[in-house]
C-alpha cells in the first residue's frame, strides 16, 4: 500500500507541476500576442488630426451699430454713466 500512495503523490505532484508551467507559458504567449497585435495596430488619432472647430464668425457691422445705438439710449436715459458708456462702445468695437 505504501508504494501505491507513493506513486499517486509522485503522479499528482508532477500533474500539478505540469498544468502550473503549462498556464504559465499560455500567459506569457497570451502577453506577447498582445502586444504584438497592439504594435501592428494604427495609432489611434490624434487631436492633430481632427478638424478645426469652426471659428465663431464675428458680429456683422449692423449688429455693431444697432448695440451702438442702445447703449447710446441707455446713456441718454441715465442709465450708464460716460464712463461706462465709453467702456462698452470700446469692447463692442474691439470685438
Amino acid at each position: 500500500m505504501p508504494g501505491l500512495l507513493r506513486g499517486v503523490a509522485r503522479t499528482a505532484v508532477v500533474a500539478g507541476t505540469a498544468t502550473a508551467v503549462s498556464n504559465r507559458v499560455n500567459r506569457r504567449q497570451q502577453g506577447r500576442w498582445a502586444a504584438q497585435e497592439a504594435s501592428q495596430a494604427p495609432p489611434p488619432p490624434s487631436a492633430s488630426y481632427a478638424e478645426p472647430p469652426a471659428a465663431p464668425s464675428p458680429p456683422d457691422m449692423t449688429t455693431k451699430i444697432e448695440q451702438l445705438k442702445q447703449l447710446g439710449e441707455l446713456k441718454a436715459q441715465g442709465v450708464l454713466t460716460e464712463a461706462e458708456f465709453e467702456e462698452q462702445k470700446r469692447r463692442l468695437l474691439e470685438a
